[in-house]
């Protein structure tokens, strides 16, 4: 991971901290400060061995999902990867005696219980993903952001791009909603035929096929935009990459 400091300026291989996956110590002792929340990453690649990449968001548009009580669905065909329910995380269940509670993932237990989340199913029990993974994608962190992991970087970026985007358009849909029926959310437009979801405000959200479908499609694909986003941080003239 990089080293403490703005992740728009990392540059060169001296940015750069290598840690023991088994604590989040640093494999030199003598390395430059880390980040205080590198256990979130350390925790979920210790508990899932299918995952490569964690990605940790602060992302404004998708907070109000983590406070709200309004469950982060679905809204368009790349969000498939969140499924039909995204789990929010709460550090207040965790906290013991002496920790700091400042909402940061300071230590391996705080970061074992978020890890724990990615495997919880709708009905709040744990069950077992695939090949590896996890269960979901992504989970929310209440008050704080979220977090997302993938087998590779490239379908990472892309799960975090697109639940930001997600959240965004979800927000549009119910204010929008909200706005044309007077806050009547089992109202319809007549004879729409559209399937909505009660726990998403009467949105029309993927099903649970459409996920399963979308999600596949994605990671087939995620080549195409990731090939765009490298270009643009390429022709960034903020960035500077001296890795050779």
């Amino acid at each position: 991971m990089s080293r403490y400091i703005a992740p728009g300026t990392i540059s060169s291989p001296q940015d750069l901290v290598v840690y023991h996956v088994s604590d989040a110590s640093p494999v030199d002792p003598a390395s430059p400060p880390g980040y205080s929340e590198r256990c979130i990453h350390s925790e979920i690649y210790k508990r899932y061995p299918g995952v490569h990449a964690v990605i940790h968001s602060h992302s404004e548009a998708v907070v109000p999902y983590s406070v709200s009580g309004v469950p982060m669905q679905p809204c368009y065909h790349m969000a498939g990867f969140l499924g039909t329910a995204t789990p929010v995380w709460d550090i207040a269940s965790v906290y013991q005696a002496g920790d700091r509670k400042d909402m940061l993932v300071r230590n391996t237990k705080l970061g074992a219980s978020l890890a724990e989340s990615f495997s919880e199913a709708r009905d709040g029990k744990l069950a077992e993903g695939k090949d590896g993974e996890p269960l979901n994608s992504v989970v929310l962190m209440r008050g704080h952001g979220f977090t997302v992991c993938a087998k590779t970087i490239e379908d990472c970026v892309l799960r975090a791009v697109y639940t930001q985007k997600n959240a965004e358009i979800q927000t549009t849909a119910l204010l929008t909603r909200s706005a044309y029926f007077g806050g009547n959310s089992g109202a319809t437009a007549k004879g729409d035929g559209l399937q909505r979801s009660e726990t998403a405000g009467g949105l029309a959200v993927l099903s649970d096929e459409e996920t399963e479908g979308a999600r596949d499609m994605t990671l087939w694909s995620a080549q195409r935009p990731w090939r765009l986003w490298v270009r643009e941080v390429e022709a960034e003239g903020m960035y500077v990459n001296l890795v050779t």
